[in-house]
């Protein structure tokens, strides 16, 4: 689906940059442009491929002058780039303002004007009733593409998007941060043993992003189905399989924090769209009547929950110690 094209990936140097170049760079791929600010990860990255299919872009997302010129003569473009550190967004909520919205309208104008064919924008499970500033500036990135999309033709630029929850092993997340107090036999913190996460590979944040890709029409959102568990199981999983003992602190839940997430809300599962893996959202395509806000609504919406880490399948010890050990990404850090 890639042959002979050119697909730009802003905050390409992350975590998904880094799996999406590993899936595509043997590929029939024409150009591969990472996206990104940091000049020294670039430099890591460029040093580690060695590959001239791989272009670099110092660029950021809130400026849109850069934008525009890093996405000319691009045919996909995967937007990865954002604050996604829950505590540092909740002190300085006007920075992922910034990057998280602003920046994601830079992509999206940009894409319009060079005559990008699609993109694709990843957000996140903390959108979905948002209570914290990273949650609440995804919701808004999400309605932003939702918006914009109504006013493009279906054979124009194809504005889709994906949402999904922890990335296991990815930078920030709690995974690698128990590995490293397990092996330096610290207390292993705990917020709320109680407290259920998501579990999603990196593999499977590619496969979702492609999926999105293949799939995508104006406005829609891609949720991948996922397993889910407990932190204490989490943490419980990790000492079995490194084969230490630590004692575990709870800590307490942190500002911004949720017991559980949501994938789909309640209102969005009454039109999801759903396979034996996916959830499909369809764009909101009311227009400016306001009837169709005001007067007409929806009966239905009493028979749906929203799709969260507390009733989806919620894996035991046992279960997570097969799935941890099978994922590449946590095989490296054990």
């Amino acid at each position: 689906m890639f042959k002979n094209k050119t697909l730009l990936i802003t905050g390409g140097t992350g975590s998904f940059g880094n799996a999406i170049l590993n899936n595509l760079i043997d590929t029939s791929i024409k150009k591969i442009i990472i996206f990104s600010r940091d000049e020294k990860k670039q430099e890591d990255m460029r040093l580690r491929l060695n590959n001239s299919k791989v272009k670099f872009y110092i660029g950021d997302v809130r400026d849109y002058q850069s934008v525009l010129s890093a996405t000319k003569d691009v045919d996909y473009i995967f937007h990865a780039s954002a604050l996604k550190q829950v505590p540092s967004c909740e002190f300085f909520p006007i920075e992922a303002v910034k990057t998280n919205i602003l920046g994601s309208e830079n992509v999206i104008n940009a894409s319009l004007e060079n005559n990008v064919k699609k993109l694709v924008m990843l957000s996140t499970d903390k959108a979905v009733y948002p209570i914290n500033s990273m949650g609440m500036t995804k919701a808004l990135m999400e309605k932003l593409m939702i918006a914009k999309s109504r006013l493009l033709e279906k054979s124009g630029t194809i504005l889709c998007g994906t949402r999904y929850g922890n990335v296991m092993g990815s930078r920030g997340s709690v995974i690698p941060l128990f590995i490293n107090q397990i092996k330096s036999k610290n207390d292993i913190t705990i917020t709320d043993p109680e407290m259920t996460r998501f579990l999603m590979s990196l593999e499977d944040s590619v496969d979702l992003v492609l999926h999105a890709f293949a799939k995508g029409k104006q406005g829609d959102i891609f949720v991948q189905k996922s397993p889910a568990a407990t932190i204490q199981t989490i943490a419980n999983a990790l000492m079995n399989i490194l084969g230490i003992k630590v004692k575990i602190k709870i800590i307490g839940t942190r500002h911004g924090e949720k017991i559980y997430e949501s994938l789909v809300s309640r209102e969005e599962m009454q039109k999801a769209l759903e396979t034996k893996k996916y959830f499909t959202i369809p764009s909101d395509n009311r227009d400016l009547n306001y009837a169709n806000y005001f007067t007409k609504g929806s009966k239905k919406i009493t028979k749906y929950t929203d799709y969260t880490s507390h009733n989806t399948i919620r894996l035991n010890e046992n279960e997570l110690i097969k799935l941890l050990l099978s994922t590449k990404t946590i095989s490296t850090l054990l």
